[in-house]
């Protein structure tokens, strides 16, 4: 079955940017033209791209809806949205803005019954779960941070009707270092179809997590610096 490979785009002040232990900073590459990086990752393959705002995540208020915009508009790419996505309102702005998919934050996981109500009314296939996982539970970065026991909340979404997940090694966002090939594991043998991100950066790195369960990943820095070769990639995930 075809692996799905999503190169990732992570906008502060609606740039390119990346995350680090101090929150999100300017990325050089491309300049910080991230709808020059959406067209060259379009060029290499790319079908899907996950366009991340980090300004949402981090301060409440979007620095990137034009830039998502803008991205979905270009002509065979499909936009998966995220950062920091907590509220109906977000994920229909996100939708009016042209993403055909959107994560809901892990911060969004502390309030039970307000996530059962946003499963219930998504549109099939529109709203993915975003899983941050450290020292194996679920903690999230950002506005709304939660600490909850991983595999509970695995169960409750689950049972709400969650389709997918995304799993995000927290440690490991913004560096080459690695996935997270256990948790992924944990997570893909819950039965939901899991997306698997962070320190992703090499294909031996995407077989790992394609062996743990997983039926796609995010690729972030190493996507836009060249450390991967792109045009490998597409074609081994479409194996």
């Amino acid at each position: 079955m075809p692996f799905s490979l999503l190169p990732a785009i992570d906008l502060t002040h609606g740039r390119l940017g990346v995350f680090t232990p101090e929150g999100p900073v300017p990325l050089a590459a491309f300049e910080g033209d991230a709808l020059a990086a959406a067209a060259m990752l379009r060029d290499a393959g790319a079908r899907w791209l996950h366009v991340v705002d980090m300004d949402l995540a981090f301060t409440g208020e979007t620095g990137g809806i034009e830039t998502v915009r803008a991205i979905a508009a270009l002509e065979g790419i499909r936009v998966q949205a995220s950062g920091g996505v907590r509220t109906g309102a977000q994920i229909e702005a996100l939708r009016e803005a042209g993403a055909a998919r959107v994560v809901l934050s892990s911060g969004a996981l502390g309030d039970e019954p307000a996530v059962e109500d946003l499963l219930a009314s998504a549109r099939p296939g529109e709203l993915v779960v975003g899983i941050e996982v450290a020292d194996g539970r679920v903690r999230s970065r950002g506005i709304g941070s939660v600490d909850l026991d991983l595999m509970s909340t695995l169960g409750w979404l689950r049972r709400a009707g969650a389709a997918s997940f995304l799993v995000t090694a927290v440690e490991r966002v913004g560096t080459v270092a690695g996935p997270d090939v256990d948790v992924i594991r944990r997570v893909a043998r819950r039965g939901v179809e899991t997306l698997a991100a962070g320190g992703i950066a090499s294909i031996e790195d995407l077989r790992s997590v394609r062996e743990a369960g997983a039926v796609g990943a995010v690729i972030g820095r190493a996507a836009l610096e060249g450390r991967i070769d792109l045009r490998a990639a597409f074609a081994w995930a479409a194996l």
